[in-house]
């Protein structure tokens, strides 16, 4: 008999045990937080995303709990050089190693290479895709060329004819200097 997994409810334990393995394309509208970063969101977005768990043999002969995930999305964004609209490919491929509880993870954390969290039997998976997914959005989302010119230049033509029209504010002071000169 195979067990049912899932994802927002899987036991990480029997899951590496197991060998478990999942796998779906949801709509990106389901990830919330994902979806505040997204400008023009429409309901065709898909987040496509595998996890697999493994029971690996540690070196002092204690097995350990495995997860490894990798997701893949298109998120649209805002290019912050045109500003025009930009699809920014997402791709994350991570693995995490399971301790105990979070005490471990945490006194463990410093020491070791690997992604450390700790252990459940209720652990959300989407949660987890998420977090990856908004760790790696770009800080600059921007096209590698933008389809139209970008305009370098901020000023119009009536800039310099506006500074140009001010009296310097400075030449009044002189002014003032030169009489003080004269009555001493």
């Amino acid at each position: 008999m195979t067990k049912e997994f899932s994802p927002q409810r899987l036991d990480v334990k029997a899951f590496a045990q197991a060998g478990g393995r999942l796998s779906g394309h949801d709509s990106l509208l389901k990830y919330e937080r994902l979806a505040q970063e997204a400008k023009g969101l429409h309901p065709d977005l898909q987040v496509d995303w595998s996890a697999e768990g493994q029971w690996r043999m540690a070196s002092d002969g204690i097995g350990q709990a495995w997860l490894g995930i990798k997701v893949r999305a298109s998120l649209p964004m805002e290019c912050q050089r045109c500003l025009g609209p930009v699809d920014m490919p997402l791709s994350v491929e991570r693995e995490f190693r399971f301790v105990a509880d979070e005490a471990t993870a945490d006194a463990l954390d410093g020491q070791s290479a690997q992604d450390l969290l700790a252990l459940s039997r209720e652990f959300n998976l989407h949660t987890l895709m998420e977090d990856e997914l908004l760790m790696a959005l770009p800080v600059v989302p921007k096209h590698d060329e933008c389809p139209s010119a970008v305009p370098l230049v901020c000023q119009d033509d009536d800039f310099e004819q506006a500074n140009a029209d001010k009296p310097n504010p400075f030449a009044a002071l002189a002014s003032l200097r030169k009489v003080g000169k004269g009555d001493g």
